[in-house]
């Protein structure tokens, strides 16, 4: 378990693909408190990431840094930059995606829908291309809203399916999603200092189709 910073208050860590971002068997609270060797150790989930994403996240070590961390990312103050490899060419170099998303419990997909229906919610990125090869773009994303499988759909809704990315209509690319959580800034509730936190992706297919040069500063 890779632990990026760890005070009284907060651990910022790596989850891997394929873990749970909640309090379960076998979710990423329950593997660092077998990291830092305290089963009893209050480690809470303030945001998620879905089973299949990899990268940053924040959890709180109390009720009260919950809250406020919470309350920091309501208020759209807490900071989530993502990295993703596509396949295609976005149309335009940066821009803002607007949709109408609406979540399918039968089929455990989110979907683009044309006008507001019960159950749907609006979704809001802003996306910058940072390469791109003709075949794969890199992109960096930053969420305005959080909903569920958000990325994956709106992109797949535009025909540039993550690399990796079954469920949305990406190929079998022998690989983990290429949705990496990148970037995450948050006000420390302890200290009042806003502090931010970058990781690369890893040096794996399809990352290593770019230079690590175009990536965010």
């Amino acid at each position: 378990m890779d632990i990026i910073y760890y005070d009284d208050n907060i651990i910022v860590a790596i989850k891997p693909a394929g873990v749970i971002s909640t309090d379960e068997p076998g979710g990423m609270p329950s593997l660092l408190r077998q990291a830092l060797g305290n089963e009893n150790a209050d480690i809470r989930t303030v945001h998620r990431l879905d089973q299949v994403v990899s990268g940053l996240m924040v959890f709180a070590q109390n009720p009260e840094t919950a809250s406020e961390l919470s309350r920091q990312i309501r208020a759209g103050d807490f900071k989530k930059t993502y990295l993703a490899v596509v396949r295609g060419v976005p149309q335009e170099r940066k821009g803002r995606m607007e949709d109408i998303l609406l979540r399918s419990k039968e089929q455990r997909k989110t979907f683009v829908v044309n006008k507001p229906c019960r159950g749907s919610q609006e979704a809001v990125l802003d996306y910058r291309l940072l390469g791109s090869n003709g075949e794969l773009s890199m992109v960096e994303i930053n969420l305005i809203t959080g909903r569920t499988h958000q990325i994956r759909a709106q992109f797949t809704h535009r025909r540039l399916p993550l690399v990796g990315d079954r469920k949305y209509g990406g190929r079998d690319d022998g690989c983990d999603i290429a949705l990496w959580s990148y970037s995450i800034g948050f006000t420390n509730p302890a200290t009042g200092r806003f502090m931010t936190f970058k990781v690369k992706p890893p040096r794996a297919f399809p990352w290593t189709e770019f230079d690590t040069a175009i990536m965010p500063k």
